[in-house]
């Protein structure tokens, strides 16, 4: 702990903020009983430990105040999830014990100084501290923000966040920052083609009595595959039947609310469907604009559906949908 206390007296014992990611498993653990251990957690650390609402798979847990508050903190969040493991691995057979892994929340326009130039900040990090740290590639959804994985013992990791609180003071974020917030777990459902769908992700997933029809037909188009080693989840992955094309007309004044601002909608309509779409440049003399549509049967009625859903909203001046 001897380091903290000189970079107090740098002057870095200032107030800041860390997101941390986390599935809702990991949140009951730091909650605890009653909220006893989150409680306990408050008190011991002096740092502020705010909690975002249930209901979501993943829930962001915020540690704010004095950096030496903080470390303290992380470090009887790191210690609690160690214990955790050896818990679970009394009731198991495994021998080796997994490292602790915590996510932290970075808005992305201070991910660039995390990794350094050409890599060389973050490589710092990996060798001096001996935790494994990974900056995503891509930012999550709907922000400006990115997931960092620190992952190694809970010593590893208390030194680990040291250095990267210290990278976040140093380069404070630019511009604006939009923050992660979870998605709620209840999902909607998509009817379409007359099937079920619930959006996960950015994923459309059949509804769950979907997904037996589905795989009946999946398991029908493939040579036999033993029940355990197919997804369900997503059924036709392994085995999709062949892709077809289909074809949409569109009038021009009504295009720009399926493309979106620099084609965000029309980006979350392929992901959603999974069907590829081409939008055809205007043709002059034309009013309308051709759309084709190309995928499995199922990705093709989903990417119909969401298409239809735009232009109705649009024509019904319900807004975006």
């Amino acid at each position: 702990m001897e380091n903290t206390k000189v970079q107090s007296e740098g002057g870095l014992n200032v107030t800041l903020t860390i997101r941390l990611l986390m599935h809702g498993k990991e949140v009951g653990s730091i909650i605890g009983k009653k909220g006893e251990t989150v409680k306990k957690m408050r008190e011991e650390s002096g740092a502020r430990i705010n909690i975002s609402e249930g209901n979501c798979p993943e829930r962001i847990v915020t540690i704010t105040g004095p950096t030496d508050t903080i470390f303290k903190a992380f470090a009887m969040i790191a210690y609690k999830f160690e214990e955790d493991i050896i818990n679970s691995m009394s009731n198991s057979s495994a021998t080796s014990k997994p490292p602790v892994t915590l996510r932290l929340v970075v808005p992305a326009s201070q991910c660039g100084s995390l990794i350094g130039k050409g890599g060389s900040k973050i490589k710092e990090m990996r060798e001096s501290t001996g935790a494994q740290v990974q900056v995503a590639g891509d930012m999550l959804p709907n922000s400006t923000e990115r997931a960092v994985t620190i992952s190694g013992t809970p010593e590893a990791i208390i030194q680990c966040v040291k250095q990267i609180c210290v990278v976040m003071l140093e380069s404070p974020p630019k511009g604006a920052t939009i923050p992660y917030r979870p998605k709620p777990a209840s999902t909607p459902v998509i009817f379409s083609g007359g099937q079920a769908y619930t959006i996960q992700g950015q994923y459309a997933i059949p509804h769950p009595d979907q997904l037996t029809k589905l795989h009946q037909l999946a398991m029908q188009q493939t040579p036999f595959t033993p029940l355990g080693q197919t997804t369900p989840a997503f059924p036709g992955l392994d085995a999709s039947p062949p892709a077809s094309t289909h074809e949409l007309t569109i009038p021009n004044d009504l295009i720009g609310c399926i493309i979106g601002r620099q084609g965000t909608k029309i980006n979350e309509i392929r992901q959603m469907s999974g069907a590829q779409i081409k939008i055809a440049n205007a043709i002059e003399g034309s009013s309308e604009r051709q759309i084709t549509i190309t995928g499995t049967p199922a990705n093709i009625s989903l990417a119909q559906y969401l298409i239809n859903a735009r232009l109705t909203s649009e024509v019904t001046g319900m807004g975006t949908l």
